[in-house]
């Protein structure tokens, strides 16, 4: 969530990366190299930060999939229950006018002609006629609906038995990859709690001049925001800034980048998840510069690996929970990191 660390870190490894498989092994991380200077120990700090960004933000992406797939397992476990009640009352159905089908069917057979020829050759006078055919009429009418009923119940039956295997193989699918997130999740917290601990430890080490450095200069500007859901998540965002990131935190007190931009949008009626890479499946894509204010900004070098997001407030400046030791603050957009990926309008 973090922008990319600048210039090369010398470090050695201090963290064992976590491979996301079903059985995930978590290395306890090496201890970092001691710093030379105050200026390595800043960068030290701020890689081990940007590793538990990075670490955070595929935890909590696999958390917003897993979401995603049981709603899918839900759904297809719905849809499998009504087929299937679908199929047994068209059944029920079925043999209802199977018994009036086949006698109509075998009286057909032998010859019987249900017609108002047949009522005049066997009728007496012009009124015997009249009555035969009326009665014929209706019988017939009545044969007409008990076939049609009887055709559309087997119909419904086969389309339910169709959409019954449908929702069987949608509901093994989602389990199936809905298993596999419960692993990453899995593998990922433990990979975050490796970095974070590195990252913290390290944090504890550093001067007060160094924190102070990391925290860098307060924007004390007055940022005012007009009417409409995405300047009232501007208006939202900025009333945070002084709080502190937190790794996984959504507010009310602390923030990570993405939890930032879910509250200030969820306190101005709009919903999205918190996840960064969730975040910019929403709302349509702006170009580089058109940016207007409530817009979200993406850092990352694809889509799939966002690891950071801000909101733009107007004035090249943006509004964001940037990294551990930094409280929610004011800055450029240039300042959100090097490896700008793109923008969206999620109103508006």
């Amino acid at each position: 969530m973090q922008r990319a660390v600048r210039g090369a870190l010398s470090i050695a490894a201090v963290v064992t990366v976590v491979c996301l498989s079903p059985t995930p092994a978590i290395a306890q991380p090496a201890a970092p190299p001691s710093p030379t200077n105050a200026s390595d120990a800043l960068k030290q700090y701020q890689d081990l930060s940007t590793q538990a960004e990075k670490a955070a933000e595929d935890w909590l992406a696999a958390q917003n999939d897993l979401t995603t797939k049981q709603a899918e397992l839900d759904k297809a476990t719905a849809d499998l229950a009504k087929s299937k009640d679908t199929e047994t009352k068209a059944h029920a159905l079925e043999e209802q006018f199977r018994g009036k089908v086949d006698a109509l069917a075998a009286a057909s057979f032998q010859g019987a002609r249900f017609n108002n020829l047949s009522a005049l050759l066997s009728g007496g006078s012009q009124q015997d006629f009249l009555d035969r055919a009326s009665a014929l009429a209706i019988l017939a009418s009545g044969n007409r609906e008990a076939l049609d009923t009887f055709t559309g119940a087997v119909d419904t039956a086969a389309a339910a038995r169709t959409s019954a295997a449908d929702a069987q193989r949608r509901s093994q699918e989602a389990k199936a990859a809905a298993e596999q997130l419960a692993n990453q999740i899995t593998a990922a917290k433990a990979d975050l709690e490796v970095r974070k601990t590195a990252a913290q430890d390290l944090y504890k080490k550093l001067s007060g001049k160094e924190k102070a450095d990391l925290a860098g200069p307060a924007d004390h500007g007055v940022y005012l925001a007009e009417a409409g859901a995405a300047q009232s998540a501007v208006q939202k965002a900025l009333d945070q800034v002084g709080k502190m990131y937190s790794w996984g935190a959504a507010g009310p007190n602390t923030f990570d980048c993405s939890g930032l931009v879910m509250y200030a949008y969820n306190a101005a009626g709009v919903g999205l998840p918190h996840s960064s890479r969730a975040q910019y499946t929403y709302g349509k894509s702006v170009a580089y510069g058109q940016w207007v204010s409530g817009d979200l900004l993406f850092f990352g070098s694809s889509a799939g690996s966002i690891h950071h997001v801000a909101i733009y407030i107007g004035n090249g400046k943006i509004v964001h929970a940037s990294t551990s030791g930094q409280p929610v603050k004011v800055v450029p957009v240039t300042s959100g990191g090097s490896d700008y990926y793109g923008a969206k309008r999620i109103v508006g």
